[in-house]
């Protein structure tokens, strides 16, 4: 919490209030007494005292401007807590990431991201709250503090999604309680994802969009297959099903998104293109996964003019180092790669 100082200030403040106070006085004496030849004093006299009221108005957007940048960096540590940056390798993959929030000056809204190294593989998760901004932080943090936890303890997929359930429905309880939300006015999207040691892809989709594969071959979504629904609107089902989507391949990339970066309108309320988007910037080059970001962040600003109506976030995964040994060449038997 941030506690303000309010005796620091005012003694800051008495060296102005005495020089105005004298000021004051002078140009009040000579103003009561009327005396002509008073004009000097009378001059001097009005000029401290407006050279009191600058220094005073000086003075004042100093501690202002020392305050709000307290308060910035207080903010941004707090915010770093919750969405923290991302280091640019985990797991041996190359990783990018941004968010931007639908609120001016906030860092964090309703999506978030994280990736994990873990003895189980790589598991990452982004998740969009309902609602944006400030107000789905509470849940976003909810649904974050659990994964982290959860991400490292869990074996399977399906586990890691029924602890983050758990968590999210006691934030729920909790709000309910305090009058905040009535039950089944707040849930999240979210997409778990593991990338095991060799390779192997795996997911569990709550209700939101599947993330596309970039390298070689077309541009197309990891999935098809039908998402649960989002945590917080129904229970989960007593068998969650669990989809496999191959294996990633040298110099994939996968591009994990939210429905903020493909809503986006532009002036004319088109929405934003992001697998032609995409198409063109993985054309002709290694698709890197901070060039990716780059292009689709640089492509998602103009196409709103650099203001999102929504939160957005972008999370790339991209095996530039040749993780996983490549894919049997045809005609050749394919070598097996158990699924522990």
């Amino acid at each position: 919490m941030i506690r303000p100082q309010p005796k620091r200030r005012a003694l800051a403040l008495v060296p102005s209030v005495l020089w105005g106070a004298v000021a004051v006085i002078c140009w009040l004496i000579v103003g009561i007494t009327g005396d002509r030849s008073g004009t000097g004093i009378r001059t001097a006299a009005t000029a401290l005292f407006f050279g009191a009221g600058a220094g005073l108005v000086l003075h004042a957007r100093r501690a202002l401007l020392r305050e709000l940048r307290r308060t910035w960096d207080i903010a941004a540590t707090a915010q770093g807590v919750l969405v923290r940056p991302l280091p640019p390798r985990v797991g041996g993959l190359d990783v990018a990431a941004v968010q931007r929030s639908a609120d001016p000056g906030a860092v964090i809204g309703g999506d978030v991201y994280e990736v994990l190294d873990t003895e189980h593989g790589v598991r990452a998760l982004i998740g969009d709250v309902r609602g944006h901004g400030l107000t789905a932080v509470p849940a976003a943090a909810a649904v974050l503090g659990c994964f982290r936890e959860a991400a490292h303890e869990e074996y399977e997929l399906h586990g890691v999604l029924r602890r983050v359930d758990r968590a999210f429905a006691r934030h729920l309880r909790h709000r309910a309680q305090e009058g905040r939300h009535p039950a089944g006015e707040e849930f999240v999207t979210l997409l778990l994802l593991e990338i095991r040691g060799d390779g192997v892809l795996r997911a569990v989709n709550c209700a939101h969009p599947w993330p596309y594969r970039v390298g070689v071959g077309p541009t197309r979504p990891l999935s098809d297959a039908e998402p649960l629904p989002p945590l917080g609107a129904f229970p989960l089902p007593e068998h969650i099903p669990v989809t496999h989507c191959g294996r990633m391949r040298p110099d994939d990339a996968l591009i994990l998104h939210t429905d903020g970066v493909t809503e986006a309108r532009d002036d004319r309320g088109r929405p934003f293109p992001l697998p032609e988007t995409l198409t063109g910037a993985a054309r002709g080059r290694p698709p890197t996964a901070r060039y990716l970001l780059h292009a689709l962040d640089s492509a998602l600003l103009h196409h709103t003019g650099g203001s999102p109506s929504d939160d957005t976030a972008l999370l790339i995964l991209h095996n530039d180092a040749r993780l996983f040994a490549p894919l049997p060449v045809p005609g050749q038997a394919p070598v097996a790669h158990p699924i522990p």
